[in-house]
């Protein structure tokens, strides 16, 4: 076909009559037309052949009625529009071998539209007091689902907003996040409160749901022997009609009171705990920072290992099924009966390599710091982890008379004095009584803290008494030089403090919650080594669980980091009264 006329003006469209006045072109011979184009396939210089396109037809905005619509072979093809927000428009040939389906969007779909669980619809979450003051971002935690707030949840909110606590600091936070909430309504929702806030309109752009507010009295039919006028049993009615009003839907309670959810099952309610402050559901799952190897580890991972020394440790770089297991500052060891065994840690992986190195063996008189070796294979890994300067977090966990404490204080003591690595120790702890508080303590600040570090006193006691050649002299200036490099601070007043080049050790870790064990580690400035120390067996802060404790958190975010390292101590060497107590008891 021959070419049309070119354009007169730059990207200018040809008319019709352009098109057609072309001569049309001469019929040929196959044959002709064959050889014709083989002698010109050579010397071809014409550009391709123009097509004109159609333009696209505008997209179709709504569909108001179910129509046929012809197809080219005569037949008819059904549109089929579902009215659900998040079905797409579906077209579809009628005898099954049309045109193929399309996918249009839906009147009014977008990509922020909520998601919707398989089984149904989402589900209706109703919070607690409890729940709001336990986590000021609980509002943001449910993804898809909606969330539904009574009107004796805001009157309790406003009670406890006031005051210095963590309560009244929580309470406060809720309320801000209301009102930037409930500022942000259009005209629309203000004219009809009962459809919801979008919960992802002040960033939060993991709530896909809406919340709710109580905006009117409901018809409550509870048991005669539950008061009408206290909060708990307002809530129950309040979720017990809600039931009733959305049968289709599942309208769950979230509360941390124990009782509450007792309560609420009694009555046939569905109830919940707040889990989303959980880091592991079951203790034994926490990571231990330890990894036995098989027997035959080294057969299976010898292909193409390589091995080197450097400053007498001698390295491997292994490839094989482990190690994709492996994670960074995780300690490693192979102990088979009749044999040597051998003790190492991961420092490096690769794609599908791994670094492993040996470790210095601190159960070595020779080795001991500040006259203690380790007695296990557990305290073996702690002591290298405390005693590595590329190391600047470390959790220690296990139960009593496992040498925590003693080995943390060594390790800064030698560090401190003798390396001169780090100015100061710094020793804090969680100020949680056992049984019943004693009252206010009189004096300054270290020596109000001083009756909550009996665990240190004893232990100092320990390492002092290990030095009998200097003397009852030598011993005291030892002990007074000891002391003046270690400072107990309380932890009411490490906000906004910066620690340079200290050693600083956080006992019975486990009674923090995550946002205090978060605001104590972020206290670290540069060449600060922090030490987490803790019992989970031994929590003594009111609603805190071994899932929930800030040191499990810890645990949990930190493995991993090349700078950070984690051992669960598992065997006692305080006394043989003490181990079978733990295990009894």
């Amino acid at each position: 076909m021959p070419l049309p006329k070119p354009p007169t003006k730059r990207a200018d469209m040809l008319k019709a009559d352009d098109f057609t006045s072309q001569p049309k072109p001469v019929k040929q011979a196959k044959s002709a037309t064959r050889s014709a184009s083989a002698k010109a396939a050579p010397t071809m210089t014409q550009p391709p052949v123009l097509e004109l396109v159609k333009p696209a037809a505008p997209a179709v905005e709504k569909v108001t009625a179910l129509q046929p619509a012809s197809t080219k072979t005569g037949r008819t093809a059904t549109i089929v529009a579902d009215k659900s927000d998040a079905a797409p428009v579906t077209t579809k040939a009628a005898n099954g071998d049309g045109a193929k389906a399309r996918n249009l969007p839906s009147p009014g779909s977008s990509t922020t539209r909520r998601r919707r669980d398989v089984g149904g619809p989402a589900k209706l979450f109703v919070l607690d007091t409890n729940v709001l003051l336990h986590d000021p971002m609980s509002l943001f935690r449910f993804e898809e689902h909606d969330v539904y707030l009574p009107m004796i949840t805001l009157e309790e909110l406003d009670g406890h907003k006031k005051g210095m606590t963590e309560v009244a600091r929580n309470a406060r936070q809720v309320s801000r996040d209301l009102d930037s909430l409930a500022a942000d309504m259009s005209s629309r929702q203000q004219l009809d409160p009962a459809s919801g806030i979008e919960l992802a309109k002040t960033g939060h752009v993991e709530a896909k749901g809406k919340l709710y507010f109580q905006t009117m009295g409901m018809e409550v039919h509870l048991p005669a022997g539950l008061p009408q006028g206290k909060a708990d049993n307002q809530i129950l009615g309040v979720v017990q009609a809600l039931r009733s009003q959305h049968p289709g839907r599942d309208v769950v309670l979230v509360s941390k009171d124990i009782n509450m959810r007792i309560k609420a099952r009694a009555l046939g309610l569905i109830a919940e705990d707040y889990f989303n402050d959980k880091t592991l559901e079951d203790g034994d799952l926490l990571y231990t920072g330890v990894l036995p190897l098989p027997g035959d580890f080294w057969e299976r991972h010898a292909k193409g290992m390589e091995s080197w020394q450097q400053g007498g440790i001698t390295y491997y770089r292994v490839a094989g099924p482990m190690v994709p297991v492996f994670l960074v500052n995780q300690f490693v060891y192979l102990e088979s009966p009749g044999a040597t065994p051998w003790y190492g840690k991961v420092i490096e992986i690769t794609g599908k390599t791994a670094v492993l190195k040996t470790l210095k063996d601190y159960a070595n008189q020779k080795h001991s710091v500040w006259g203690v070796a380790a007695r296990n294979r557990e305290q073996n890994f702690a002591l290298n982890l405390l005693m590595d300067p590329e190391c600047d977090f470390v959790t220690l966990t296990g139960s009593a008379g496992t040498g925590k404490t003693l080995m943390t204080l060594a390790a800064a003591l030698c560090q401190v004095l003798d390396e001169r690595r780090y100015t100061e120790i710094i020793v804090t702890r969680v100020t949680v009584p056992v049984g019943e508080d004693i009252g206010f303590l009189p004096g300054t600040e270290e020596e109000k803290m001083s009756p909550w570090m009996g665990a240190l006193d004893d232990n100092l006691e320990v390492l002092a008494r290990g030095d009998n050649s200097a003397g009852e002299w030598g011993r005291a200036a030892t002990n007074e030089l000891v002391r003046s490099k270690i400072k107990i601070k309380s932890m009411n007043f490490m906000r906004g403090r910066t620690f340079l080049n200290k050693f600083l050790i956080i006992d019975e870790a486990q009674n923090l919650t995550p946002k205090q064990m978060k605001t104590l580690i972020t206290r670290a400035g540069p060449g600060t080594k922090i030490i987490c120390l803790g019992n989970l067996a031994q929590i003594d802060t009111p609603y805190l669980t071994e899932g929930s404790s800030g040191l499990t958190y810890a645990v949990d975010k930190f493995k991993g980091w090349p700078h950070s390292g984690h051992v669960t101590l598992a065997r006692g060497e305080r006394s043989r009264l003490a181990d079978f107590a733990s295990e009894v008891l």
